[in-house]
């Protein structure tokens, strides 16, 4: 594609060299670059892509861009290679994506969803239904990938860097896929990699203390102002009316809006609600007819996620026999996650990582679970450490016995963690022990337990990794509480035989 069309949209850009050149290929990652690239420098939190562009004119980069703080006198561009300065790279890199890849989100429905929690199991519900609807739909958000059936590659964060998304876009596009559901997350729409996207639809679920850091949101203001975003970018909107900031979301929002709930005024009411150890069940006005609607997740949240999905399922054409058939079927990998076991002991598998989420999954088990709460989890390290104490503080007061351990301690000592997790609990009469290991905290929540407990392992959920010092090492619970039964099993065999 001609640099000239790349270019399109791109407001006071200062170029040295030629304008007039074929690219092949745009990137923000040097090791990415081919011959006749674009290589567009960002500033990251941890590394200056100015350092990279050595790396991405060997790699073949005909197009460096940098942003107007660079100091361009100490790049050593060589005089065949064009020199673009643009006033912010990443908002620069989101609109040479969209143009580079020929703007793909406009040729399908594009949905964003946006929220602290229930992001994900609202796309997995999404999908679903509009698959019994008959569309094909593509699925991009924090666990995988996907089109259709076939997960196309696992995800490294919520929402891909911006030319990586267009370009997950266009090969939805060759797959003649018409729906997108997408997770958005704060950082996306805050670092712009969303810009330039088609949204039809967006939905704002819910809002609570998260992501607040140093590499995320300075406070929550920011945060809010973030998610808010969404909803400059679409056409309709949806909003969960009985959270404080959903709500205010939707009185701010310039598209228009759709409220769902159970407890406050809004357009789209669940009520009549059941909710069992297995499942929860509602009745909801579809197409001017009270509907039954059942889920196999169970919790109070679940008929939030399910009315979300339903909004936006009945704009799109799905009728109230394909919302009920899908949503009764509808499996979310790590989210309230039974694992089987040889012991046919209850263990759960949730990736709840915030005192909010935290509090909700461990009530929702406690309400029918006839013995104790067995909570196993950590906090994730260079993130928010203000929410460390009030996860232990939840866990001390709901769950009948903690153990604390590691989650993903990334750069930080995962005991300096657990020791900013105890000033909570110490705070609670609940009975806890520490355990920095995470699969020996998991053997010893499994050997305490009996089969009228229910453990919770939660923090992990999906993920099939531990992330320590930049190295994700394989780590997925599903594999590790059936190889510590087996080893438990063989423990007690050995003991036996003496």
């Amino acid at each position: 594609m001609n640099l000239k069309e790349i270019l399109v949209g791109i407001d006071g850009i200062k170029a040295k060299g030629n304008i007039d050149l074929d690219i092949t290929n745009v990137d923000s990652d040097s090791r990415n670059i081919k011959e006749n690239g674009m290589f567009i420098a960002i500033h990251g939190f941890e590394t200056d892509g100015n350092s990279y562009i050595p790396d991405a004119i060997s790699n073949g980069a005909v197009v460096v861009m940098v942003d107007e703080a660079t100091n361009i006198k100490e790049l050593s561009i060589p005089e065949n290679v064009t020199l673009l300065v643009v006033s912010d790279t990443r908002l620069a890199l989101s609109i040479c994506a969209c143009n580079f890849y020929d703007n793909p989100s406009r040729k399908f429905k594009l949905i964003g969803v946006t929220g602290t929690k229930g992001k994900t199991t609202t796309t997995f519900m999404m999908k679903k239904i509009l698959e019994k609807a008959g569309h094909k739909v593509g699925l991009i958000g924090t666990i995988a990938v996907y089109i259709g059936d076939k997960k196309i590659k696992d995800s490294s964060r919520t929402t891909p860097e911006s030319i990586e998304l267009q370009k997950i876009f266009a090969d939805m596009v060759n797959e003649n896929v018409d729906v997108v559901v997408m997770e958005v997350s704060s950082q996306s729409l805050k670092l712009n990699r969303v810009n330039g996207c088609d949204f039809d639809y967006g939905v704002f679920t819910n809002f609570s203390h998260e992501h607040i850091s140093e590499k995320e949101h300075p406070d929550m203001e920011d945060y809010f102002q973030s998610k808010l975003k969404l909803f400059d970018m679409c056409k309709v909107g949806f909003v969960n009316a009985d959270d404080i900031y959903s709500a205010k979301a939707g009185r701010l929002a310039k598209c228009e809006i759709t409220t769902y709930g159970i407890d406050n005024f809004c357009h789209i009411l669940a009520k009549d609600i059941t909710i069992t150890n297995s499942y929860v069940d509602f009745k909801v006005k579809i197409d001017n007819k009270n509907e039954r609607v059942k889920t196999c997740i169970p919790g109070r949240f679940s008929v939030y996620n399910s009315l979300a999905a339903i909004c936006v399922a009945c704009k799109l054409g799905a009728n109230a026999e394909q919302i009920k058939e899908a949503l009764v079927e509808v499996r979310v990998p790590g989210r309230s996650e039974l694992v089987d076991n040889k012991r046919d002991l209850t263990i759960m598998i949730d990736y709840a990582h915030t005192p909010e989420s935290l509090e909700s999954i461990l009530r929702a088990v406690k309400s029918y679970t006839k013995g104790r709460v067995i909570s196993v989890f950590g906090c994730g390290g260079d993130r928010d450490k203000i929410k460390r104490p009030l996860m232990g503080e939840v866990s001390g007061i709901v769950a009948t016995n903690t153990i604390i351990t590691s989650d993903n301690p990334r750069t930080e000592n995962p005991e300096e963690i657990i020791k900013e997790i105890e000033v909570g609990i110490k705070k609670t009469n609940g009975q806890y022990i520490c355990i920095v290991d995470r699969t020996e905290a998991i053997k010893e929540a499994i050997r305490m337990a009996s089969k009228s407990d229910i453990i919770v392992l939660a923090g992990k959920g999906h993920e099939p990794y531990q992330e320590i010092n930049h190295e994700k090492l394989p780590f997925d619970e599903r594999i590790i509480v059936n190889e510590v039964i087996e080893e438990l099993d063989k423990e007690q065999a050995n003991k036996k035989k003496k």
